[in-house]
């Protein structure tokens, strides 16, 4: 088993609770982004940089990923991918996506999609919460559980 992070738009409090997770139980942990990313020096922790571009990062967690795989993402399409692989997608905001949900997730992302091209403010999204941090660790360590 294996963490990916998707790691362009990740949050660095969720980031700091898994370096400490790979430290605390020795998995191994791989962030993807298309900028240089600073990590702990662990031999368990590794980052990969893959050029610009659309999807060029997501298309790299998807090619290395494999079942049973965790994948830390925001990214609705992503996460439908790796679904379908057998991998598990969780949100930095502790949202563990399912196939149950997944597509209906898909059609309310595109359809926000299509208002703000129209012109329509939807909003963004809000400010993580320390409620966001308890789900996403609460997440993780079910995952990891099923590791040690």
């Amino acid at each position: 088993m294996e963490i990916w992070v998707d790691a362009d738009a990740c949050p660095v409090a969720i980031k700091e609770i898994l370096f400490r997770a790979a430290k605390r139980t020795g998995i191994q942990l791989t962030l993807v982004a298309n900028q240089p990313l600073g990590a702990p020096r662990l031999p368990n922790v590794k980052t990969i940089q893959v050029p610009s571009g659309f999807d060029v990062a997501d298309n790299e967690i998807v090619q290395r990923s494999r079942a049973g795989d965790l994948v830390v993402t925001n990214d609705i399409p992503l996460a439908a991918e790796l679904i379908e692989k057998g991998v598990l997608a969780l949100s930095p905001r502790g949202e563990m996506f399912s196939a149950d949900d997944i597509r209906s997730r898909l059609t309310m992302r595109d359809f926000l999609d299509t208002l703000r091209g129209s012109g329509i403010d939807t909003g963004g999204p809000a400010a993580m919460s320390a409620g966001d941090r308890k789900a996403f660790a609460g997440h993780l360590d079910s995952y990891l559980s099923g590791y040690s």
